[in-house]
């Protein structure tokens, strides 16, 4: 049943996107009222790609764009990344370098999640995987991501969360 709601959460946070009302402790009853999301230009740390360094312990879409990290709860943060590039060509790199399927989450619009490692519901938020969403469906531009007084628009957004931080 958690698994379920934390599915939920993450599909509303990649449908609202970044720049929504809602946040992931808000979803989950905590009582607590949305945090507001930092400011463009705030002091926002870009993780590392993919390097063995990385605070994501994932893979990354070799040209995908850092966007916002957003806190999950209990430690744990989701890193959103934009591209270019097509849902399929997303979701087909990450079965390959991650040697896995992963799942389907939703057929319209596609979303595909690849899990990381265990769920465990005391100390984590969110099982730590890969969610990818194709943001072009149904004729969409793609996800406007604004930062500052500069906007773009991705077809594809990756969303990786990783285990909590200890």
């Amino acid at each position: 049943m958690q698994v379920m709601a934390n599915i939920r959460v993450a599909a509303l946070v990649l449908c609202v996107g970044v720049s929504g009302s809602v946040s992931a402790s808000q979803t989950q009853g905590t009582g607590q009222g949305p945090k507001p999301f930092p400011a463009p230009g705030s002091t926002q740390v870009a993780p590392a790609a993919t390097t063995s360094e990385s605070p994501i312990a994932a893979p990354l879409y070799p040209a995908a764009q850092f966007l916002e990290v957003i806190d999950a709860g209990k430690g744990q943060q989701f890193h959103l990344y934009g591209t270019d590039a097509p849902f399929t060509e997303i979701v087909a790199y990450y079965k390959t370098t991650l040697k896995n399927g992963g799942r389907v989450l939703f057929q319209a619009p596609a979303m595909h999640q690849f899990d990381l490692g265990r769920y465990q519901e005391d100390t984590m938020a969110y099982p730590p995987s890969v969610v990818i969403k194709d943001y072009t469906w149904n004729g969409s531009e793609g996800y406007l991501h604004i930062s500052g007084a500069a906007s773009k628009r991705y077809k594809t957004i990756i969303q990786i969360v990783p285990a909590a931080a200890r």
